[in-house]
């Protein structure tokens, strides 16, 4: 076997030393953050390419040597990895196709191994950003099996051999080659989950999100700030999927992390006042987005809960508990759920988990202690996402706020404490929707329109029910109430259907877009509902009041004979709506004889 000699191999070894320091060094010592810039990495390129001349004649010359061919695909590799930085995509892969084809029969080799992988795991991301995922998940899955069979095959524990360390470098500031080996299946993994999700496979997606993240702390080769909001975000997944003691885990891990980067920040000097306060911002941003995480757990947990219960009565199965649930439309394996766990900080993440938790909720008692936790954690994001400086944040926290109002008023019994729930609800909406100009947060102050119409339905219903169940005449105190929530009921969904049209002085809105149709036409039919409630002895007001009624209703009727999907839909409102436009019609005619 023919070896390179040793002036044309100190030759390589001078090039590729300067190939690096271009990379990898900061070439204007007054921007030190400016690690490598376009000049640098042309320079770099020139001198890699003179190197391809070199080690190709040598190995068009002489015997197999897996030396000479692994420093010829590193250097391929490094082309290719400059050209992505440079958006030379049809480049990179060209170079990139060289480095593998190189490397064909010889990827198992300690000595090839690391730029096989890191080729395969550069062209997943061309041909992800390509849009060519088909063609992106060959490679990747590629790169995750030959990772395993190396994996497999290191019975006399031959370690890999480091890019470097092949042309005679030692720098012993670069992690190992094990290290370099790990990372980059790391790196295979967090592409794996990419290209799940973009497949659907979002079971798939999850699992290598958590293999990922479990690497990364187990190596300690993480970025704190990302780590975290990678667990936030996996949570919010199980959650979803009503695996809630996994999302907790993940939640409280999360958390942990922040805390050890936030004692990681007050023990450092070094920096600048500058770096310190946009590291601080970072930190309070993202712990913000933490803290939200956590409040949307609680919520989820509350409404979920409430699902649960209000299954349970219709289906009449008394018997059933919170522990013989099982949740049929799980997607996961139980046995990997049960992996799905940090265990280097098992202790600490256990001693977050208390503070909420993960089964479901039966009684108030259960859902006001989820409920007081759901406020302390907005209370915190709301210190970062003020309204003055995060408009649309500081709303969207707002809505939680209702949201959790919302669902522990289903769990109390008492109908006057339930009202007060649902009227605290409309003061923090209200008074959040004021300070909003509606031509700049049209979207936001939409939702929030018609999540206010929904709120004084629900107070109305609770009075209205109060009087069914009382055998004397409503006092002129509650009819007052009951047309108030009646009227601006109203008044809500009518903004909503003003905001639809072009101007002010626009004729309503006849057709709805798809984003749109739903919420426009529970609007008519709640109007047409609340115009009946509204309680008056003026003959002529309750004619305007049934005209209104009925022209909503009517409304909706016609919009759906003219939309089948939209009657789809609407199936169940339709078909009320039809009913009682007859009835009230009959109703209004005798209504006008006697007025």
């Amino acid at each position: 076997m023919s070896s390179i000699n040793k002036e044309l191999f100190d030759d390589m070894r001078e090039k590729y030393l300067k190939v690096r320091k271009f990379l990898d060094e900061p070439q204007n010592p007054s921007h030190p953050e400016d690690i490598a810039n376009t000049e640098s990495k042309n320079k770099a390129t020139n001198i890699l390419k003179e190197m391809i001349v070199t080690l190709e004649n040598i190995r068009n010359s002489t015997d197999y040597n897996i030396k000479i061919i692994s420093m010829l695909s590193i250097v391929y590799l490094n082309i290719g990895i400059i050209c992505i930085d440079n958006e030379e995509l049809k480049e990179a892969e060209e170079n990139l196709t060289r480095c593998i084809e190189i490397l064909k029969d010889h990827e198992l080799e300690a000595e090839s191994i690391l730029p096989t992988l890191s080729a395969f795991n550069q062209l997943f991301i061309i041909w992800f950003q390509w849009g060519e995922f088909e063609k992106a998940k060959i490679f990747i899955d590629k790169s995750s099996d030959i990772y395993k069979n190396y994996k497999n095959q290191q019975i006399d524990n031959k370690k890999p051999i480091g890019m470097s360390e092949l042309f005679g470098i030692d720098n012993t500031d670069e992690p190992t080659p094990i290290q370099v080996l790990e990372k980059l299946h790391t790196l295979t993994l967090f592409y794996l989950a990419q290209i799940s999700g973009v497949n659907k496979d979002h079971q798939k997606s999850a699992l290598y999100c958590h293999m990922t993240l479990k690497r990364q702390l187990e190596t300690s080769d993480l970025d704190h700030i990302d780590w975290s909001l990678n667990a936030a975000t996996l949570s919010q997944f199980l959650m979803e999927r009503k695996h809630f003691t996994q999302a907790l885990h993940h939640l409280a891990a999360s958390s942990h992390i922040l805390n050890i980067y936030k004692d990681k920040l007050n023990q450092e000097n070094d920096d600048s006042d500058e770096i310190k306060g946009a590291k601080l911002e970072q930190f309070q941003h993202r712990s913000a987005d933490v803290s939200r995480c956590w409040a949307k757990y609680g919520i989820l947990l509350m409404n979920m809960s409430r699902d649960r219960l209000i299954e349970a009565t219709e289906n009449m199965d008394d018997e059933k508990t919170d522990d013989d649930d099982t949740d049929k439309t799980q997607d996961i394996p139980q046995e990997t759920l049960n992996e799905m766990k940090f265990d280097k900080f098992d202790k600490e993440i256990n001693d977050i988990s208390l503070q909420i938790t993960d089964k479901y909720l039966l009684d108030f008692n259960d859902a006001k202690k989820v409920f007081l936790n759901v406020q302390k954690w907005l209370d915190e994001a709301k210190k970062y996402y003020a309204l003055e400086t995060h408009a649309s944040d500081y709303i969207a926290i707002i809505q939680d706020i209702s949201q959790s109002y919302k669902y522990l008023a289903f769990f109390e019994n008492d109908d006057d404490n339930r009202a007060k729930m649902h009227k605290r609800r409309i003061d923090v909406l209200e008074d959040a929707v004021k300070e909003l100009n509606p031509k700049y947060y049209q979207s936001i102050c939409r939702q929030v329109w018609i999540e206010l119409g929904e709120i004084h339905t629900a107070i109305l219903d609770i009075k209205l029910d109060k009087l069914k169940t009382s055998d004397e005449r409503p006092t002129n105190h509650a009819i007052k109430k009951i047309n108030h929530l009646s009227i601006s009921g109203i008044k809500y969904y009518q903004m909503f259907l003003d905001s639809l049209k072009e101007t002010e002085s626009s004729e309503p809105v006849k057709e709805f877009t798809d984003d749109i149709v739903r919420p426009a036409l529970f609007s008519y039919f709640h109007i047409g509902t609340l115009s009946n409630k509204i309680i008056t002895t003026d003959k002529n007001i309750q004619i305007d009041n049934l005209k209104n009624s009925i022209d909503a209703y009517k409304f909706l009727v016609d919009y759906c004979e003219r939309h089948a999907d939209a009657a789809e839909f609407m199936k169940a409102e339709l078909s009320v709506c039809k009913d009682l436009a007859n009835l009230l019609s009959l109703k209004m005619t005798k209504l006008k004889l006697t007025a």
